[in-house]
């Protein structure tokens, strides 16, 4: 029989914690499906990320090889250490840390197998660790992670429409994203106000489209999407690319793209022509 989160945190005499986007998954057949979809070998190292109450961990280290489990919240890493003793498990480590200051090459060089990344992301830092793990992508095999759904799907929105945005295009290009699973608010405590959506992402080992500078593409996605309800040419000429408005009309037009454009219009392949022509002209970023 597994305990509830609530009779844990009670017990513990533990209060969930809002800044912390903590909402714990109440329902063990639900992080079984998780686990399930995650489609893990006995050969893989996990790092799970928000480990909370072990809802995720306990399954996860019955299938892989060795999980560094990640928690930030040195509240509750006592309890989450009790209920992995208690599974009888020996396979996981557990690292309070903060998953944005976390050595993840240091944990990837320590994977004899595939490196999988696995968690339920808090919104208030699901950018930023997404962005980490973009940069890391060359060590991991896959991801499979749960957001809040909004998220989710300006994840996966296609380019012309309003959730089409920076992460979508930093993601598209250079990872391969499938909606795996929703998960209803009533399957978390404390109830969140919103639905969840679990994610499979697996990073391209070849990209369909390679610019010249991948951090000034980087830099370009993020000038286009600064003012997105502006054109192109003056979301550009008003970034920290320090363009001219001459200077982004004449790039725009090299790349064979409309200066009258918005940014969510545009293709993978659109910004990475537009980046190859903007580093021509661009002054160095400070």
């Amino acid at each position: 029989m597994v305990t509830s989160p609530r009779t844990l945190l009670g017990a513990w005499q533990i209060k969930a914690k809002k800044q912390l986007g903590q909402n714990f998954l109440r329902y063990p057949a639900t992080a079984e499906k998780i686990v399930e979809q995650a489609r893990l070998t006995p050969a893989d190292t996990v790092m799970e990320i928000g480990a909370g109450l072990g809802a995720l961990t306990i399954p996860t280290a019955r299938k892989a090889r060795w999980v560094h489990a990640v928690e930030t919240d040195g509240r509750i890493t006592g309890l989450l250490k009790a209920e992995i003793l208690a599974a009888g498990l020996e396979n996981v480590q557990i690292l309070k840390k903060d998953i944005l200051n976390l050595d993840i090459p240091g944990l990837a060089a320590g994977a004899s197998g595939r490196f999988v990344i696995m968690g339920n992301l808090p919104y208030h830092i699901s950018s930023q660790v997404l962005i980490r793990l973009i940069q890391s992508r060359r060590l991991i095999h896959h991801a499979t992670l749960m957001f809040q759904k909004e998220l989710a799907d300006r994840l996966l929105a296609p380019p012309g429409t309003k959730a089409y945005g920076r992460l979508t295009v930093m993601l598209a290009y250079c990872a391969d994203i499938r909606r795996l699973m929703n998960i209803s608010a009533d399957s978390f405590f404390p109830r969140p106000g919103v639905d969840s959506t679990v994610l499979g992402i697996r990073f391209k080992s070849t990209l369909d489209v390679t610019p010249q500078d991948e951090v000034f593409f980087h830099h370009v996605i993020k000038a286009a999407f600064s003012k997105r309800r502006k054109t192109l040419k003056n979301a550009l000429a008003g970034s920290h690319l320090e363009l001219s408005p001459q200077a982004a009309t004449a790039a725009l037009k090299a790349a064979d793209i409309d200066p009258v454009r918005r940014a969510e219009t545009l293709t993978v392949n659109e910004f990475s022509r537009l980046s190859d022509r903007l580093i021509e002209v661009c002054p160095p970023i400070k």
